[in-house]
C-alpha cells in the first residue's frame, strides 16, 4: 500500500498550519501583541506621518495613524510636536508587509514622576526578589554536612 506517502502529506500538512496562524498575529485586522521600542527620532515627517529610529546596524520607520496614542510629559500631544533628535519611547505592531505601526508614542524622556514611579519599581522588585529567595535550597547543605 502506501504508508510512506501519508506521513509525508501530513508533514506538509502540517508546515502551513504555524505560518498562518503567524501570519494572522501580524494582519492590520488582528496584529497581536505590541513590541516596544525606545530610541532617538532621527527624521521625522509630519505628510506622511512617520518618524524614524537609527539603530546601530539599520533604522526602523513608524507610521503614525489616527489610532496612535501620542503623549509628551504625561498629556496627550499631537505628533505635530515630534521633533528630529527627540526621544521617543513605546509600541508597536510589525505587519505582514513588514510595515511598523506605532500603537503608542511617548514624546521626550520620562517624566520625574515616571523616574520614581521607575525606581520605586525596580527597588520593591529587589526586596519582593530578596525576601523570596529559596531559604529551602540553602538549608539542604547545611544539613548534609
Amino acid at each position: 500500500m502506501s504508508p510512506s506517502p501519508s506521513p509525508t502529506a501530513a508533514k506538509s500538512a502540517a508546515k502551513p498550519s504555524p505560518a498562518k496562524s503567524s501570519t494572522a498575529k501580524t494582519s492590520p485586522a488582528s496584529p497581536g501583541q505590541a513590541i516596544a521600542f525606545h530610541g532617538t527620532a532621527t527624521s521625522v515627517d509630519e505628510s506622511a506621518k512617520t518618524f524614524t529610529i537609527a539603530g546601530k546596524s539599520n533604522s526602523r520607520v513608524f507610521k503614525v495613524t489616527d489610532t496612535t496614542a501620542i503623549t509628551k510629559g504625561g498629556n496627550s500631544a499631537a505628533f505635530s510636536e515630534l521633533t528630529d533628535n527627540e526621544k521617543v519611547t513605546g509600541s508597536y505592531w510589525k505587519h505582514e508587509d513588514g510595515s511598523l505601526e506605532a500603537k503608542s508614542l511617548k514624546i521626550g524622556g520620562q517624566t520625574d514622576a515616571e523616574k520614581a514611579n521607575s525606581s520605586t519599581k525596580k527597588s520593591k522588585k529587589g526586596e519582593s526578589k530578596g525576601s523570596e529567595s529559596p531559604s529551602p535550597a540553602t538549608s539542604p547543605s547545611p544539613a548534609k554536612q
